[in-house]
């Protein structure tokens, strides 16, 4: 997009980033609900963490969101093309310009700094009144499927999107890095948003796999609301004591066919209510 918006201008740059994006993520979320709720491989059928399935209106209206978080995206993205231009930021274009062993360290900086970002953002669009005004309408997704992945409010899309910016101020990196941070940022809420637990048995309790997120993780934030923060990594959420205590059990559970969540839709929704006032 960076290169789009000085050959093409700003205008032509900003549609097609909101095409490019919108359609990553129909590809991305699509192919994956395709298998997981059309195909259904035997297998992985068992793996689901809710038993019921959203219906037709509320997945078009996840759609419907993340068109519009597409356009947010977009546009930042021309704002970013904007202060690059002007000098403002460290994006460079010569590949070789920090030397090649930077673009996966960069990567790497970007993924831990967004992991970080969304964390402590995201704990604070909790809080009521913030929660009403931002924040709701990707809880009403109460059992989240791919779809749900980009499913924002507006503002809150500019605030998911605020930490590419703020990057772009403090690491150097490539566009290509940048590229790659897009991709699996989005490859990573599609999985977390999947509503089925793709990951094995004891994948919770590792000594090293812990400290990565899961499906379960987040379908337990959808459900209950209070807890369960983290975006990638589980590290915040242990260190600062905001896993639900029983996700490593629940985790379990849901591998073993025995998933206690998703048993009352009435009652998810008034347990997201009630922590909305809470939190």
């Amino acid at each position: 997009m960076l290169i789009l918006a000085e050959k093409f201008g700003y205008l032509p740059a900003w549609l097609f980033g909101t095409f490019f994006i919108f359609m990553r993520y129909l590809i991305m979320a699509g192919l994956l609900f395709l298998v997981l709720y059309y195909i259904r491989p035997v297998r992985i059928r068992k793996w689901k963490i809710q038993k019921s399935t959203p219906g037709a209106t509320r997945i078009f209206s996840e759609i419907g969101h993340s068109l519009s978080t597409a356009f947010i995206f977009a546009l930042i993205g021309i704002g970013l093309a904007f202060l690059r231009q002007h000098g403002y930021t460290l994006i460079y274009q010569d590949i070789t310009g920090y030397g090649l062993a930077w673009i996966p360290v960069s990567f790497v900086l970007l993924v831990l700094l967004h992991d970080t970002y969304f964390y402590w953002v995201h704990r604070l669009i909790h809080r009521p009144p913030l929660f009403r005004i931002l924040h709701k309408v990707h809880h009403q997704s109460h059992n989240p499927t791919p779809w749900a992945a980009l499913s924002f409010h507006p503002l809150e899309a500019f605030l998911e999107i605020a930490i590419v910016p703020i990057a772009a101020f403090i690491i150097p990196f490539h566009p290509l890095v940048l590229l790659a941070f897009a991709s699996w940022s989005l490859i990573w809420n599609v999985i977390g948003h999947a509503g089925y637990e793709l990951f094995p048995s004891g994948f919770s309790n590792h000594p090293v796999f812990k400290w990565f997120n899961t499906s379960t993780h987040h379908n337990m934030h959808h459900t209950r609301s209070r807890g369960n923060y983290g975006l990638y990594f589980n590290f915040w959420d242990r260190i600062m004591g905001t896993n639900f205590p029983d996700y490593e059990q629940t985790f379990e559970a849901v591998k073993q066919e025995q998933s206690p969540l998703g048993k009352s839709a009435s009652r998810r929704s008034k347990e997201t209510s009630l922590n909305a006032k809470t939190a």
